[in-house]
Parts: structure tokens; C-alpha cells; sequence
């Protein structure tokens, strides 16, 4: 373990702090909501100023060429039940920037978080990391002010990487999307010029946040999965003293985290496995004019299917009195209604496995991505309500509440999508938990799962969101 290793993880443990209390972050949270004045009205996607409708094809893109444009998708695969469908999706082909400024206080790392207004976001107000920013945005192509604290991510200002890493957006509803995820720590003796939207916190305490219904954002969900954990001898005898050994389900996460040695499958199998499904299945992806796709429709102003289903693309009208551009319009992807994301997870042979799935989506970089056990975010997931039967889904929904270790909605990113939440659960299935799964799925230990996430295209944001809410 390096400094920076115990760093991390003695902030992942510290769950409240002198530095600003977890109750001073709800009041100000509430406070935000109550001193920013947020508007967002919903409005035909033809009137949205700065927004055209191609007359030709239907697509929806900004007047400047950039932030993003609405198109429409053929797909075709070898994957699974259905080898061909055709839908709407975002096409953002910027890399934006995530990323925290940390800095010691009274030996703990805390992170910089923004109470941050999105037009889609449910609660209005959500934590987010210091910069969240598109290219478009930090190049001020909306004419509006240059985001806070750019310098320290762009270059401009000198300090000490903890994290840099590119991931994947929601497959399902970006084409090949990826932002850059960044942690940065200030010099010694250097700070901030402080603002009232922003706050020092810690691991601990943005872990203890994500426990409550749609308070922590996306994208700081995302960030904080990237931080990886290992140990060694010289910092045992401290670590030792940070773990509360008497809540099991937090101590048995962290030896799922730390243990790289005891492992059903090995690292090396894991890899072969994806690279044969990868090299097995196909995923060819024809971009196609809106107005073409095939049972989608525009209508009153929006873009949808007749039978309701999935989601549909509408225009709204936002003005928020704290961002770079306090009034614009943008079209938004609304869901049809809540979904779910879950892991089964169950121990082997004293250290806690997750049940992987591997899952192709029409947006994804490289074919498929891993995923929750269990991922129902466009279609209904209750039995009888859907077209397909989902695997393991009687196992989540009928757990018995001892054995519920996670159980919180969740916000998709509220820069794009209007309101949509999932349920976020990891269930513990015990011992007797058959360890025989098909092809698509696979036993990994958590610090396997980590190790994924290092690198680029492996972890989908659905399994990210919820490793972002273990907690030690």
C-alpha cells in the first residue's frame, strides 16, 4: 500500500468530519435548493432556441455544431434473442472532464464537492465532483462563463494526480460516449478561492450520502468507483485501527477489496473470458435518420414510441441562477419509468464474489461491457409487464430484508436525462448460492472488479454506480 493507497481509504473510512459535518452538508444542500431559483418547463423539441430539427432526417442538433445531437441507430447483433432493433441516441463525441481537487485536513484527504443544480435532476440539488464539464462547455461555446476550477484539471495549475482514467457513459443511450474521470490533490499549503456551492468532504461521507434516495450525482458515483485499494505491512498496524470489525458486511466488502489472492477465478481467466465474448459476438451499429427509425415517432412535440415504452425525447426550458449560462434550452431523454440495477453477491471461500454480467448495448465502445447481475433501465422489469424474462431478477426482488445490503434510488446524470432514477440493490444470496452460471455472467471478487475498472471500456456506469456505494 503507498501513501496514497491509505490516503484514500482512511478518507473511504472517515464517514463524518469535523471539517464540515454530515448534517452541515444536508442543511446546505437545502439551503441551495432554497436560494437558487430553478425553473424547467417542458416545450415542443421544434421551438427550442439554439436547437434545429433537420428538416431532411429529423436529427436534433445545436446551432453550433457542438454539445450533442439526437439521431437515430440501426443495430445489428449476434448477441442474444433480438438480432436487430433500431432507436433514438445521444451522440456526444467530446470527452468531458470529471474530477475532484482533495486535500488533507487533519491528516484526511476530503474531496471538493459541488451542490450542483441539473435541469433532470430529481431533489434538485445533487453532489457532483468540483468540475463537471463538457469540451463544449469548457471551450464556452454557449458564450457563458468558463467553469470554476478548470485550471486545476486542464494543465494550467500544477498538482499531484491520485486517479485519471477514461469511462464509458450509459451505453443505451450515448453512441460510444466517454468522459475523463480525474482526482487531483492540491501542493502542500496550497487552497482553493472558496464558493458557496462547494464544500470539503470525505469518501466516508459522500459513501454515507449515496445511502439516501437520488442526494449523490452520477458522476461523482462514477469517480469515486475508480479509487482501487491494496495493503502492506508498514501501514497494517493504522489500517487496523480505522475498520470497525464489528460490522461484518462493511469489514467482509473491504477483504473482498484488498484480498487479490483468494478468488474463485483468477485474473488471467477473467480476461480470456471476455476477450472470447468479445471475439465471439458482433455489434454493428448504422447511424440512420430519426424520422427513419423504425416504431419511433415525432409527435407533439416529442419523440417517442406509440406504445409508450422505454423513453422518449422531449425539449425543455431551464434557468438556473448559479450556472456559467443561467437560461437555455436542450432536449432531455425522460424515461418510460424507474429501473433496476442489482449484484447478487455471495461468499466463496471466506471472501465476497459478484455476479457479473456481461452486457452488449447499441452505444457501447467495445462490443459489451460488464454489468450489474441484474440491469432493467429502458423496459419494465416486473414479471409478466415485460417481452423478455431477465435472469436472477426473482432472487433481488423476493430477498429477505437481512439479507438486503443495499436498497437506494439512484439518479441517471441530470444534464441529459429528465428525472429518471433507478433502484440500486446488492443482495447477498449466501453460501448455497449455486456457483454454476451461464456464459454471459461470471464470479469475480471486488478487487477484481477494481482492477477492471483501471482500465478503459470494462465496468458499464451501472455496476460503477453501485461499487461507488460500498462502504468500509
Amino acid at each position: 500500500m503507498s501513501s496514497r493507497d491509505f490516503d484514500l481509504l482512511k478518507s473511504s473510512v472517515t464517514s463524518d468530519s469535523e471539517v464540515f459535518s454530515n448534517n452541515e452538508v444536508l442543511a446546505w444542500i437545502q439551503d441551495r435548493r432554497n436560494e437558487t431559483q430553478t425553473l424547467v418547463h417542458q416545450v415542443p423539441i421544434d421551438s427550442l432556441r439554439n436547437w434545429n430539427v433537420n428538416h431532411l432526417t429529423g436529427d436534433v442538433g445545436h446551432s453550433s455544431g457542438g454539445f450533442f445531437s439526437i439521431e437515430g441507430v440501426r443495430v445489428r447483433t449476434n448477441w442474444g434473442s433480438i438480432p436487430c432493433w433500431e432507436q433514438p441516441i445521444i451522440n456526444q463525441p467530446e470527452i468531458g472532464f470529471l474530477g475532484f481537487i482533495t486535500k488533507k485536513f487533519n491528516g484526511v484527504l476530503h474531496f471538493y464537492v459541488q451542490a450542483k443544480i441539473e435541469p433532470g435532476n430529481i431533489n434538485v440539488v445533487q453532489i457532483s465532483p468540483t468540475l463537471q464539464a463538457t469540451r463544449s462547455n469548457y471551450s464556452q461555446i454557449h458564450k457563458g462563463k468558463r467553469p470554476r476550477y478548470l485550471e486545476y484539471f486542464n494543465g494550467e495549475k500544477k498538482v499531484t494526480p491520485l486517479l485519471d482514467q477514461l469511462q464509458s457513459e450509459q451505453g443505451a443511450r450515448f453512441l460510444r460516449k466517454r468522459n475523463r474521470n480525474i482526482i487531483v490533490e492540491l501542493l502542500q499549503n496550497e487552497d482553493v478561492e472558496p464558493h458557496n456551492d462547494f464544500r470539503w468532504i470525505t469518501i466516508g461521507q459522500i459513501k454515507e450520502l449515496i445511502k439516501l434516495d437520488n442526494i449523490v450525482n452520477m458522476d461523482t458515483r462514477t469517480v469515486l468507483s475508480g479509487i482501487s485499494y491494496s495493503i502492506s505491512s508498514e501501514f497494517l498496524d493504522e489500517v487496523n485501527s480505522l475498520i470497525d470489525y464489528s460490522c461484518k458486511p462493511s469489514w467482509s466488502m473491504l477483504e473482498s477489496a484488498l484480498n487479490s489472492e483468494s478468488a474463485l477465478n483468477s485474473f488471467r481467466d477473467i480476461l480470456s473470458w471476455i476477450t472470447n465474448l468479445k471475439s465471439t459476438y458482433d455489434l454493428f451499429i448504422e447511424r440512420i435518420p430519426i424520422n427513419k427509425v423504425s416504431e419511433w415517432r415525432y409527435q407533439n412535440g416529442i419523440i417517442d414510441r406509440a406504445d409508450k415504452k422505454y423513453f422518449s425525447v422531449i425539449g425543455v426550458n431551464v434557468s438556473i441562477g448559479n450556472r456559467e449560462v443561467v437560461s437555455w434550452d436542450q432536449p432531455m431523454v425522460k424515461p418510460a419509468q424507474e429501473g433496476l440495477v442489482a449484484f447478487i453477491v455471495r461468499p466463496i471461500d471466506g471472501v465476497y464474489h459478484f455476479l457479473v454480467q456481461a452486457k452488449l448495448e447499441a452505444g457501447n465502445f467495445d462490443i459489451i461491457e460488464l454489468a450489474p447481475t441484474v440491469q432493467c433501465l429502458t423496459g419494465n422489469y416486473r414479471t409478466g409487464h415485460n417481452e423478455y424474462s431477465v435472469p436472477y431478477i426473482n432472487e433481488i426482488l423476493s430477498a429477505e430484508q437481512s439479507c438486503i445490503l443495499l436498497d437506494v434510488m439512484q439518479s441517471e446524470e441530470g444534464g441529459r436525462f429528465f428525472k429518471e432514477q433507478n433502484r440500486n440493490m446488492i443482495v447477498d444470496v449466501g453460501k448455497d448460492f449455486s456457483l454454476e452460471v451461464n456464459e454471459n455472467y461470471y464470479w469475480m471478487s471486488l478487487n477484481q472488479l477494481l482492477r477492471l475498472i483501471e482500465f478503459n471500456n470494462y465496468l458499464n456506469i451501472a455496476s460503477r454506480s453501485l461499487i461507488s456505494a460500498i462502504k468500509f
